[in-house]
């Protein structure tokens, strides 16, 4: 024992791994269930649209033709309109119900570790490229000076206020989630906002809170989102405005209940920064994210020029959300969106007396790109996981013995352990179309066995899914982490309370309307 007084004690302090490592462990999870789950797999169901037939394909892979009729699905049990296969509402394989067979094991080989994280990384090329543009044009932006001249002027306007930021992009992405599933595409918020939430004394925390958890606090409740609750009504054989009012009542409560513990983390944080759950990394972030003069000799004050820079820069997301909603846009057309508007960001900031010459704005553009090369590889592992599920044919099997459990069980008990099969399924199967397709076909059927409405299914699966979204690093929220210089275990320590929320209240939903509809 050290007879110094001045000498501190070391105490062992548990880290937790970074997001990279978490995934790579998951991948060798994931290859080894393969070998250990059994294979199965249930015939799928899709509408070739170049010949208006059903295809047909069993669990060993042969495909059978059929007329695109009401009568062909009726036969395979399939409670699905055609009309939802010819209009394109339905566009992924659906599963057909009682076709479940076990299969040869399909185990992953060792290569498939490396090989899963390279092909989920080709598949999420659409979404990288997006990543990339808009890094590009953050580059851009931030080189000419825009950025730190407006923040200065929106802290000076906002001094004392400044909650009322927080509370108006919340209740934006709240909307949004719940009417287009604005999720991952949210993340074009963040170089616009985490700088003003910087200025004005917050936090990475905060700042997740108001885009990533708004959105998915909105999509959890989604009263027309067609990525979600309207594909899962499809698969399920029913119209997707039964229960929207069941929907649109928690999603008021749900708001609430998120305003107010933003509200609440938000005032600790400013009134003591220490306090914040990300204390510990807060200069990485800061300097990752907060504003500064790039550049000696650039013209001074908030010029014609740099207002026009950040309207065209602001311009950009309303135009996106419109494409999202209005249009159908995916990831490639709101990059090649992204990049016309880079490049004429690239003009105005590259010539003039002060402008940065072609030179500075390209390599604005490349460097702002590099920036987020990692949140992009984050998205790719995430998706190799998914692959070697469901490469290894056991996803189908874990589906056929989550729909066995709770056959014969009361109404309340059923609809409580449906939560939470869907909350173990979104794990595995992150994506909610993809999710939707896969297990509506099987699991909604089953409402009718215990006498309730099976859109109560569905909002089961809304609950269960979003409230294991929030944490499955299968899932954005790595990528989320990722972009933002933030811990696993500091994100965790914030959103379980929102976790155990959605699943308390959202079970409390479901009881009610079972015991309403029995």
């Amino acid at each position: 024992m050290s007879d110094n007084p001045t000498v501190k004690k070391r105490h062992f302090k548990l880290k937790m791994p970074g997001a990279f490592f978490i995934l790579f462990i998951l991948t060798v999870v994931a290859v080894i269930a393969t070998w250990t789950i059994p294979a199965g797999s249930y015939s799928k169901l899709s509408y070739n649209n170049a010949n208006s037939e059903l295809r047909l394909q069993n669990p060993h892979g042969h495909v059978t033709s059929l007329p695109a009729t009401q009568q062909e699905l009726d036969k395979l049990g399939v409670k699905i309109k055609i009309g939802q296969f010819k209009s394109g509402g339905i566009t992924q394989a659906v599963s057909v119900p009682h076709t479940y067979e076990r299969l040869a094991q399909h185990p992953a080989k060792l290569s498939d570790i490396t090989g899963s994280m390279v092909n989920g990384t080709i598949e999420s090329v659409d979404i990288m490229i997006f990543i990339f543009v808009l890094g590009g044009l953050i580059g851009v932006v931030k080189a000419s000076g825009a950025f730190e001249t407006g923040l200065m002027a929106l802290t000076k306007k906002t001094k004392g206020h400044e909650f009322l930021l927080i509370f108006l992009v919340s209740v934006l992405l709240v909307l949004g989630g719940t009417l287009c599933g604005i999720e991952e595409e949210a993340v074009a918020f963040y170089p616009i906002l985490v700088p003003v939430f910087i200025a004005m004394g917050y936090d990475s925390i905060v700042s997740v809170g108001a885009i990533f958890l708004a959105s998915s606090v909105g999509t959890s409740f989604s009263t027309i989102n067609p990525f979600s609750v309207v594909i899962a009504s499809n698969a399920a054989g029913i119209n997707f405005t039964e229960g929207i009012m069941w929907r649109a009542g928690g999603l008021f409560i749900a708001t609430i209940f998120l305003l107010f513990y933003l509200h609440w983390y938000s005032k600790k944080v400013k009134a003591d920064p220490e306090f914040s759950y990300t204390w510990d990394d807060h200069e990485e972030f800061d300097k990752m994210w907060s504003v500064e003069s790039t550049s000696g000799g650039q013209e001074t004050g908030f010029t014609f020029r740099k207002k026009l820079i950040l309207i065209l820069f602001v311009v950009t997301f309303p135009i996106m959300v419109w494409g999202v909603m209005a249009k159908g846009w995916w990831f490639p057309t709101m990059a090649s969106s992204f990049l016309t508007f880079a490049i004429i960001i690239m003009f105005l900031a590259g010539t003039g007396k002060y402008g940065l010459g072609e030179t500075g704005v390209v390599d604005a553009f490349v460097a702002g790109s590099s920036g987020l090369v990692g949140v992009s590889l984050i998205i790719g592992l995430a998706r190799g996981i998914n692959l070697v599920l469901n490469n290894g044919l056991i996803s189908d099997t874990i589906l056929q013995f989550a729909s066995s459990l709770v056959t014969h069980m009361s109404g309340p008990i059923f609809i409580i352990v449906m939560l939470l099969i869907f909350f173990v399924l979104g794990f595995i199967v992150p994506s909610s179309s993809g999710l939707a397709v896969l297990s509506m076909p099987i699991l909604a059927p089953l409402a009718d066995t215990v006498n309730i409405p099976r859109f109560v299914v569905v909002t089961a699966y809304q609950f269960g899914q979003y409230a294991m979204l929030f944490l499955a690093p299968t899932g954005l929220v790595m990528a989320t982490l990722q972009m933002l210089h933030m811990r696993y275990s500091h994100w965790f320590r914030f959103v379980w309370p929102v976790v155990v929320f959605l699943l308390v209240f959202g079970g409390g939903i479901l009881v009610t309307e079972v015991l309403v509809y029995k």
